[in-house]
């Protein structure tokens, strides 16, 4: 039987903005609720984040740390710093264990555990990486508006993210980074747009502290650019809610319904590691209502 002291309502695994929302929503509820937090955002290296009213233009660690304070001003609210590591059913609880050797229980689970991106083996590109080459024009397009930008991408993908950025700035070029896979009929539409497509093979991305100068061809040339637009793949950050049996979908990220739930019982996921909509606003939004639907579903169990 596991100890008082590491039994609880809920475990929320992950202690960002999900992780946080979710917190406060069963703290407000007076459920007693342990964060476990290994305290590596995704966004570590991005300067500003923007489009979340009230909070546009402030350093994402800032948002965090209030978020944080203000989450545990709630005394049934606990955060532990460390990374969870086994996840076990063990009868009507779930047993985490973590890397320093705690283990804790709790009937319900919250993965905010996010997701770590794949770097593109180009030089210089992990450093510039939420800098200044960019994933979301909605969090970061506003502040390189009309500057010399460009489309890391080819195909279906080049194509659509390129006439995407093309609203933010006409002064734009596709670096499809090797030989061209756009249709004919893509490849005509973006040239009559201006949109140079430069089919080079990219080596590097020159850059000052994170913020691109130039990039860098296999054959020696450059083009000057202030800002990149990739997409660039991703590998859950934890492994636990496929071992726990949690479906992930063919794009990679943890099954949910409208309310957060996701294929197993009790166990729930929000954040980046539920939806190709990553934003601080989104993933805020989506802890709130997993930690107010995991109040219901305990409500519900105690007064049956």
């Amino acid at each position: 039987m596991m100890e008082d002291s590491k039994r609880f309502d809920v475990i929320i695994i992950g202690g960002s903005y999900a992780g946080l929302s979710a917190a406060m929503a069963l703290g407000r509820s007076l459920k007693k609720v342990l964060i476990i937090d290994s305290g590596k955002p995704c966004n570590k290296q991005t300067p500003h984040s923007h489009n979340f009213i009230t909070q546009d233009g402030l350093p994402p660690e800032q948002i965090a740390a209030a978020a944080k304070d203000q989450v545990l001003k709630y005394s049934t609210v606990t955060i532990h710093e460390d990374f969870a590591i086994g996840a076990a059913k063990a009868e009507d609880d779930f047993i985490i264990s973590t890397q320093s050797g705690e283990s804790f229980a709790a009937s319900k689970l919250l993965f905010a555990t996010g997701i770590s991106d794949q770097m593109l083996d180009i030089k210089g590109f992990a450093e510039c990486w939420g800098i200044s080459v960019l994933h979301c024009p909605y969090c970061h397009g506003y502040e390189v508006k009309h500057q010399p930008m460009g489309v890391i991408a080819n195909g279906d993908l080049g194509f659509e993210f390129s006439r995407l950025i093309y609203n933010w700035s006409k002064n734009l070029v596709l670096l499809t980074n090797g030989q061209s896979t756009l249709s004919l009929e893509q490849t005509e539409r973006i040239k009559h747009h201006g949109i140079e497509i430069i089919e080079k093979e990219i080596v590097e991305i020159e850059h000052n502290q994170g913020y691109i100068t130039n990039v860098v061809f296999k054959d020696g040339s450059k083009q000057k650019l202030s800002a990149v637009f990739a997409k660039v793949g991703f590998n859950q950050h934890s492994t636990l809610p496929e071992q726990l049996g949690c479906n992930i979908n063919e794009q990679g990220f943890i099954s949910v319904d409208d309310f957060q739930r996701t294929t197993i019982s009790g166990i729930y996921a929000a954040g980046d590691n539920t939806t190709m909509f990553r934003a601080v606003s989104a993933a805020t939004a989506a802890g709130t209502k997993a930690g107010a639907m995991i109040n219901k579903e305990l409500i519900e169990e105690a007064f049956s």
